[in-house]
């Protein structure tokens, strides 16, 4: 796995009187070391501030909160590591003055059958099950390791900090997230219907721009305009556009400067384009391209002006840190009820695809004109691992909610167009029944990679949304 040096936690190294200090020393080194060793930045206590940079006593805990308040725009989670039993009252009084409202980790050290006398009994794995009583006491949500004691040397340990560090990523960069939506959903598209109020909830802000400004803004701009000849460079570059006329090309560099300039001036992370059929006929292109361009550099694009598909395309990059494609649930595949076939025109990640290249939208080129409808990223999506995840705002419930799962994407024969591929899930069948009964859109964010636990964990323990998990 890769580090992610941007993610910073905050460390709480537990201590209890009667239990051997030395633990709690040892403990802190072994801890802070493994942390930055993989990359991570760590706020903690020093020796200087408490016994052993611990936390035991209610003075432990107000410094252990004062400084995690003074780096609270720097701390993405927290990890309590209890070395020896802990004083469950400390830490949970820390994390309630600290007040940061990020994921805490809770991590338990394993005792040794041959290290069980009074100087080396460790008792965390009892002390953890008394400090997550507190903090559900607390009303402070908290993540587990994936065994209840673990050695942190250990490959699943790792693992673990890795899943978590995405936890903490997707809680952050959801409840700080600001969507773009340009245009107004098209008239047939009531699927993708949404409320702005209840992603405001939780920190996700939608702002518009009409494309009468689009492309007001676009055909201002010469095509010999500097900034024109290097993001025409930039997408032909980007994938093969043979049988592609300059005019079109030029038409996307000229839309790629005016989404990159409003998301720059408006400091968006993301963004849902209305992509048909006002920016055929008014414009002469499809978006597809430039969309894709962004959602491989991880600026999450997602068409028909489906913002919540661009949240949950933006949850999955954030977890797994590579692009997230908005797919359509279009076709059964034969018989085999746990395969099915994902489309879409395409405007998917060229990393994604097996042989990428530019095309011209075949869907409603009979009702606009073949000339107007260039730019798609079309090709088959590479075998692999999947994690797919729909975000809905359930306005009648006054909550959001979702589903996630994983699966792959199969070498199974396909002949067909636009972007596609065979996806290959675990009783499928009882996914669709779920989507169907609860009323889920026909889109999904789909991401090749597997991170549906880490979205899971963040998004039903932290943003307390209403998440379902299928497991298969």
């Amino acid at each position: 796995m890769s580090t992610d040096p941007k993610v910073t936690f905050g460390l709480i190294v537990g201590n209890r009187g009667f239990f051997p200090d030395k633990l709690a020393k040892d403990g802190h080194a072994a801890l802070s070391a493994l942390l930055k060793k993989l990359g991570f930045k760590v706020v903690v206590l020093s020796d200087q501030d408490t016994k052993f940079g611990s936390v035991e006593t209610w003075e432990d805990a107000k410094k252990c909160a004062a400084l995690f308040r003074s780096k609270r725009d720097d701390i993405d989670g927290v990890i309590v590591t209890l070395p020896n039993f802990g004083d469950e009252r400390g830490i949970a009084d820390t994390l309630k003055m600290a007040g940061l409202d990020v994921p805490v980790l809770v991590h338990a050290w394993a005792d040794e059958p041959k290290k069980m006398s009074l100087e080396r009994r460790r008792d965390s794995f009892c002390g953890k099950m008394s400090l997550c009583n507190n903090l559900l006491q607390y009303g402070i949500p908290y993540s587990l390791t994936s065994q209840h004691t673990m050695d942190p040397g250990t490959k699943e340990f790792k693992a673990d900090l890795h899943w978590f560090a995405g936890v903490c990523r997707v809680v952050k960069g959801l409840r700080n997230c600001r969507v773009g939506a340009l245009g107004a959903r098209p008239a047939a598209f009531n699927t993708v219907r949404f409320s702005e109020k209840l992603l405001q909830e939780s920190g996700i802000t939608v702002e518009t721009l009409d494309l009468s400004e689009v492309f007001g803004r676009a055909n201002r701009i010469k095509d010999t305009d500097p900034k024109t000849v290097e993001r025409l460079k930039i997408i032909t570059d980007y994938v093969p556009c043979k049988g592609v006329a300059k005019e079109p090309l030029l038409k996307m560099a000229k839309l790629a400067i005016v989404v990159d300039e409003w998301m720059a001036a408006s400091r968006l992370d993301i963004a849902a384009f209305q992509c048909w059929t006002s920016m055929e006929e008014y414009f002469g292109i499809v978006p597809c391209t430039v969309m894709s361009m962004m959602s491989e550099s991880l600026r999450s694009a997602a068409c028909e002006v489906d913002v919540c598909g661009a949240v949950a395309m933006h949850a999955l990059a954030l977890a797994s840190q590579s692009p997230s494609a908005l797919h359509d649930w279009n076709n059964n595949y034969g018989g085999h009820l746990d395969k099915c076939v994902n489309f879409h025109c395409s405007n998917w990640p060229k990393s994604f695809l097996q042989h990428p290249k530019m095309s011209f939208q075949d869907i409603i080129a009979g009702s606009v004109g073949k000339n107007n409808t260039f730019g798609t990223v079309t090709g088959r999506v590479k075998p692999g691992p999947a994690t797919y995840l729909r975000i809905t705002t359930a306005d009648e419930e006054g909550m959001i909610a979702a589903y996630v799962g994983e699966g792959r994407f199969t070498k199974d024969p396909l002949d067909t167009f636009g972007g596609f591929g065979v996806l290959e899930i675990p009783d499928m069948q009882t996914l669709l029944r779920y989507i169907c009964e609860n009323g889920f859109e026909h889109h999904v964010a789909v991401n090749l990679s597997q991170v549906a636990s880490m979205v899971n964990e963040a998004l039903e323990n932290y943003l307390d949304w209403d998440v379902y998990w299928h497991k298969g």
